[in-house]
């Protein structure tokens, strides 16, 4: 907020070169030559590498998302992976994908000396749309699978085929969810220097997951983990797009071993859209059906995910999908068929919600197509279905994605839709809504509710120790990316250790601060090192316990510890403060065998299962029919995420996921032609929300602990993310119900409105 943080591009080394990189204009070709002899002329170039150059650290890059063995003994999955390679050997699979790389005096010299790499491609046939990809006869991205699905799964219960003879009503669409991409405002960098002396690496990775980094880093160079460390300083936002496994943090890395000197590398924005990952990316068949009254009874989706050109995530974002669609709906019968494609672009991976924001979107909408069908309220066919407090913990007969069953532990859905709907003021809106109309204005008001798993394990790490002074550094594999881990960890320690928050210092994303991590992605980071910590500090607590209770000749159950304070219960003349008793345990001047100075623990914390953390999101929206325009008057939420630790930074979670939802519901897609080749690879064409686009985001929090931590907290930093396409789109179809029209895709902005007019074809009823 100051001005004060120190990112990746503000790490300035002696001797640094700087690294550029020339990326594939086609999105499928085989490579036949490379000439770089131009680019080595180049006054201020110091190397240009290519595959051949690097070949003996050229490992194929992480592969994520194995089946773990609870969900492969009740899913039958077929998944099949190919591992990238951080520089094209011989065929390239997307438009952006690294050919070359070049090291030069300055950034600009580097781009200039890309130039000069003379390469000769083959045009290879290209998967520009997933449904036609995944059909018969297509053109095959690996000739060794025979086709493009990398991933497919059935899964469900009960008897779907009968629920849906026996309905009164059924509703059938294909809902499209398309391309749309994490944006934060600091791009993807990475810094690394070798040391020759001890043969260690050095590397600073604006990334959410540096203990993974690490362990690719190890894996490819052939080094021990003592001899790599990273470091990810300030991280200006992460939302998923930072958990991947990218080429450049093994070429820059690769690059300062062989060139002996620190190398950087700073992405721009247009590398950044061809090149990082993007997201969304599926297409729903989906059926629901009910009874007069609208009780559901079944629903069946056939799914398509759109995996770009590497399955790097495997189960993680189909799965994901599936496990999240009834969310907060009581439904009885469930038959789900998932696929997921490979294409030549850029390949998809987790984007704040992870294949939920996708499956809401799905079912938020067929629920309130049923609505309309039944001429129902879409609210109220919402309370009749949705799941109570008394229903839990309620279990879905399909295991989550980790393999354990899908059991949701704590909640209350039906009592976040009435604070929802009371906070608004549904029943006035709905009433300002029919005179409005009156009046040529319309407005309308949408719904969507979600059921979110949170906080997945297996753990997550912290160290916590005291300093002289009783001060705390508290460690853990969990980094942040302004999401005010400092503030939040640093209250979990300091109420644990009974001292003062200023005391406690927080250190994430350093490799060497902590040996072991998995990092801060899927809502899992308060639960998973929050416990870990709370864990660690209740442990030093009782080391403090027990060296007071020595020196001050106290029983231990005795001792009281606040606010750095250490005194006998019933003694307030015996206050000690607590660098007193650190003091007293130095062996320079303890007492014999009073205790020894070890106030320090670490603790990694298995979480078995997810937490579960439900919402629901209301839009408010106007629609002009004269020019397509949508404008967003108010936005609320009301969610649980468990016990809060700090009320202002779970509201910050919430506005920013809510932004970036809004951007995917009006503003933004990324748009291929049928040749795969990015339309929207810069700012002038894809379009992000801004604060002239957001209105005052209300929130209303309601607290359900969970049982499955000691804090009794859930994640809360993808929620705001999930709801706001399918709340948004919900509204706009209010909105123009007069003309029967039928929202289908995002974004809605102002072409496809008038689109969608255009085809009901007829005024206003």
């Amino acid at each position: 907020l100051r001005g004060e943080g120190r990112y990746v591009d503000d790490i300035k080394l002696p001797g640094m070169l700087h690294a550029a990189f020339v990326r594939s204009p086609y999105a499928h070709a085989r490579i036949t030559a490379i000439r770089p002899e131009a680019a080595r002329r180049l006054p201020g170039v110091a190397h240009v590498f290519t595959f051949a150059d690097l070949e003996r650290w050229m490992k194929p890059l992480p592969l994520f998302g194995a089946i773990p063995p609870g969900l492969a003994a009740r899913v039958q999955v077929t998944m099949r992976q190919v591992g990238q390679l951080a520089i094209c050997r011989d065929e390239v699979r997307h438009v952006g994908e690294i050919v070359a790389m070049v090291l030069a005096s300055s950034r600009a010299v580097a781009e200039d000396g890309c130039e000069r790499v003379e390469v000769d491609y083959e045009p290879l046939p290209v998967l520009a749309d997933v449904t036609t990809a995944g059909e018969p006869g297509a053109p095959v991205l690996y000739p060794e699978w025979g086709d493009n699905v990398a991933l497919s799964f059935k899964t469900g219960f009960g008897d779907v085929e009968a629920a849906l003879r026996q309905a009164d009503a059924r509703v059938r669409e294909r809902f499209v969810i398309p391309r749309y991409v994490g944006m934060p405002i600091e791009t993807r960098g990475v810094v690394a220097q070798w040391d020759q002396r001890d043969g260690s690496l050095t590397t600073w990775n604006g990334t959410q997951v540096v203990h993974f980094v690490q362990q690719g880093l190890v894996a490819a160079l052939g080094l021990p983990p003592s001899r790599v460390r990273v470091i990810a300083p300030d991280v200006g936002g992460g939302f998923g797009t930072k958990a991947n496994g990218y080429p450049e943090d093994l070429l820059i890395p690769a690059a300062a071993i062989a060139s002996r000197r620190p190398v950087k590398w700073t992405e721009d924005r247009r590398e950044h859209m061809m090149g990082s990952a993007h997201a969304r990316a599926q297409v729903h068949d989906i059926e629901i059906a009910a009874r007069r009254d609208g009780t559901m009874l079944a629903v069946r989706d056939r799914i398509w995910v759109d995996l770009g050109a590497y399955n790097s995530w495997g189960i993680v974002l189909p799965y994901n999908t599936v496990a999240h669609l009834l969310g907060p709906h009581r439904v009885p019968n469930l038959d789900v068929e998932c696929r997921g494609i490979v294409t030549t672009k850029t390949p998809n991976a987790p984007y704040r919600g992870a294949g939920r924001p996708e499956t809401v979107f799905a079912m938020d909408r067929i629920v309130d197509c049923l609505a309309r069908e039944l001429r129902l309220d879409p609210a109220e066919l919402r309370r009749r279905n949705y799941l109570s407090q008394a229903d839990m913990p309620y279990e879905l007969s399909i295991p989550y994605r980790d393999g354990n069953p899908l059991v949701y532990d704590s909640g209350d859905c039906k009592a976040s839709l009435e604070d929802a709907l009371r906070a608004v003021g549904y029943e006035a809106l709905r009433a300002e809504q029919a005179r409005l109309r009156e009046r040529g204005i319309y407005r309308g008001i949408g719904l969507s509710g979600y059921v979110e798993g949170t906080a997945i394990g297996p753990y997550e790490g912290a160290t916590v120790k005291l300093d002289a002074s009783g001060h705390a550094t508290v460690a853990t594999g969990a980094c942040s990316q302004g999401q005010g881990h400092e503030t939040s960890f640093a209250q979990i320690a300091a109420d644990a250790l009974g001292i003062p928050l200023e005391w406690v210092t927080v250190v994430g994303g350093d490799t060497a601060a902590i040996p072991f991590g998995v990092g801060t992605f899927a809502s899992r980071s308060a639960v998973n090192a929050g416990s870990s910590i709370h864990e660690a500090s209740g442990r030093v607590r009782e080391k403090i316990v027990t060296a007071a209770a020595a020196l001050l000749e106290a029983a231990p159950a005795d001792i009281e510890v606040a606010d750095g304070v250490i005194s006998v219960r019933g003694a307030p003349g015996s206050a000690t403060p607590l660098a007193g008793v650190i003091r007293a345990a130095i062996p320079t001047f303890a007492k014999p065998g009073v205790a020894s100075p070890d106030f320090e623990a670490t603790i990694y914390h298995h979480q078995p299962t997810v937490t579960y953390t439900n919402a629901v999101h209301v839009a408010v929206v106007d629609v002009d029919p004269g020019t397509g325009a949508v404008k967003l008057l108010r936005y609320l939420v009301a969610h649980d995420c468990g016990k809060l630790i700090n009320p202002v930074i779970v509201e910050g979670q919430i506005h920013g996921g809510v932004a970036q939802g809004v951007g995917g519901g009006l503003l933004e897609e990324m748009v291929y032609d049928e040749q795969a080749q990015l339309l929207t690879g810069t700012f002038m064409d894809y379009l992000v929300p801004t604060a002239m686009e957001l209105p005052a985001i209300e929130t209303v929090h309601l607290e359900y602990p969970s049982p499955r931590n000691p804090l009794g907290i859930k994640g809360i930093g993808e929620g705001g993310a999930i709801s706001p396409p399918a709340a948004i789109a919900n509204a706009v179809e209010d909105a123009l119900s007069p003309w029967g029209v039928r929202v289908t895709r995002t974004p809605l902005g102002p072409s496809v409105v008038l689109g969608l007019l255009e085809r009901a074809g007829a005024k206003p009823a």
